[in-house]
């Protein structure tokens, strides 16, 4: 009984252990948070030390009107944004 009891201990560890790691990948932006579209690396806005893509100009303009809104829904699907080159 007490085996069971370790070995059920030791998966339920690894498994968050697992899970923890997955969760640890960074997850790259590919779509403009206001549109949904692909990014355009030409169209961006730094923020906060971040660096957000969009896939056209407007988009820009209306982050720009609210942009934790935007910079919440990102963090909210595990994405990492890219820093800002230095001296941005």
């Amino acid at each position: 009984m007490k085996i069971i009891k370790i070995l059920l201990v030791s998966l339920v560890v690894l498994a968050l252990a697992g899970g923890a790691a997955l969760a640890a990948d960074p997850k790259p932006q590919t779509v403009c948070p206001v549109l949904g579209g692909n990014v355009d690396k030409k169209v961006y806005v730094d923020y906060q030390g971040k660096r957000v893509y969009f896939c056209c100009k407007g988009c820009d303009a209306e982050f720009k009107k609210d942009p934790e809104k935007y910079m919440k829904k990102m963090e909210a699907e595990g994405i990492t944004l890219e820093k800002c080159p230095e001296g941005k």
